[in-house]
């Protein structure tokens, strides 16, 4: 892509995200979502391929249909109340809204466009797609959260992190691993968002920057299949090394940094006396860590000495500062905590 085209879609993203970040205004809100939409097209399709084609078609109605429900349902609560707000909703369209923004977000039940759509497109784009895209629809379900309906919160939850457990597992391509592990991880954060946004706005920090490590380690070494990975060694064996370690991370298992936002919401469940809750959802978490594990497992099974001597590649991977950068925030954040959540 010319660097010119790629700079101005660069900065439409930024610009129609900051939009949404700012405004107080349904109407300010919604054109942010669409700019962030038409902006990241191109970059879906700067890969003249039939599937890259087929990808952003099917994010575009996706995306639109959504855009089309926030706008309605804005309108009609205008009508009705007098007032954009965002924060001023009555009953009806609370719902309404709120399954929009969980349609953008690929949460279960509405995830089926999402990892069609990561398949389809290069990793870089799948990176945006993962990490930047949800922050503008996450950050105006936490300012609505105070009014969404508990019990959908905790259905549309269960349900992304059982999906995202059980999809993730009889997948071969990465990008399809990472779609699932998104929706599971998006799980957690609704589940707990009527009771505590503040960690749910953590949890969310926490799964930009492990998801951003791994599909940095992924384009470092030009991985798409697990096929690929498991002849990754040679070529960088340090990368590959925290490339396990960002999975495990990925998989909530201490004392890595994916651990605390597990630790904290089964603890904020705890104490808002939902024990079968807590209980249900570490059992659902499971299935995830079940095909994270299995990429670790294949990772693991390719190390020295059990490559044969013939198949060793000339190790030519440069690691960039970013790639390092991420993956040790996504490593080593679990002693810091506490000091993060004061912040927020």
């Amino acid at each position: 892509m010319n660097p010119t085209a790629l700079m101005i879609m660069l900065l439409s993203l930024a610009i129609g995200t900051t939009m949404t970040l700012m405004s107080h205004h349904w109407l300010l809100a919604w054109i942010g979502l669409e700019i962030n939409t038409l902006a990241i097209i191109p970059l879906m399709t700067k890969t003249p391929h039939p599937r890259a084609i087929e990808a952003a078609t099917k994010y575009f109605l996706t995306q639109a249909s959504a855009s089309a429900l926030i706008l309605f349902s804005a309108t009609m609560n205008a009508w009705k109340t007098g007032e954009w707000s965002i924060t001023l909703l009555s009953d009806p369209y609370t719902i309404t809204l709120s399954m929009a923004l969980m349609l953008k977000l690929g949460l279960a039940p509405l995830h089926f466009w999402l990892p069609e759509v990561i398949q389809g497109i290069p990793l870089s784009t799948g990176l945006i797609l993962s990490t930047w895209q949800k922050i503008a629809p996450m950050t105006l379900l936490l300012q609505i959260s105070h009014l969404t309906d508990l019990k959908l919160l905790i259905t549309m939850g269960l349900t992304s992190i059982l999906i995202g457990g059980w999809g993730g597992i009889n997948q071969t391509q990465l990008r399809k691993v990472m779609a699932f592990s998104s929706i599971g991880h998006l799980g957690w954060m609704v589940l707990i968002l009527k009771f505590n946004p503040q960690l749910t706005l953590f949890n969310f920090l926490l799964y930009i920057t492990m998801t951003a490590a791994m599909f940095f380690s992924l384009m470092s070494i030009s991985s798409t299949k697990i096929s690929e990975i498991s002849s990754s060694w040679p070529k960088s064996p340090i990368l590959v090394t925290t490339m396990m370690l960002v999975l495990l991370s990925l998989a909530g298992l201490p004392p890595l940094t994916g651990f605390s936002p597990k630790l904290l919401i089964i603890l904020e469940l705890a104490k808002q006396n939902t024990l079968l809750l807590a209980s249900v959802t570490m059992l659902a978490s499971l299935l995830a860590l079940f095909f994270y594990l299995r990429l670790t497992y294949v990772m693991i099974l390719t190390l020295p000495p059990h490559i044969p001597p013939s198949s060793t590649h000339w190790r030519t991977t440069k690691n960039s500062p970013l790639t390092a950068t991420m993956t040790t925030l996504a490593l080593l954040i679990f002693p810091l905590s506490p000091t993060f959540l004061l912040i927020i």
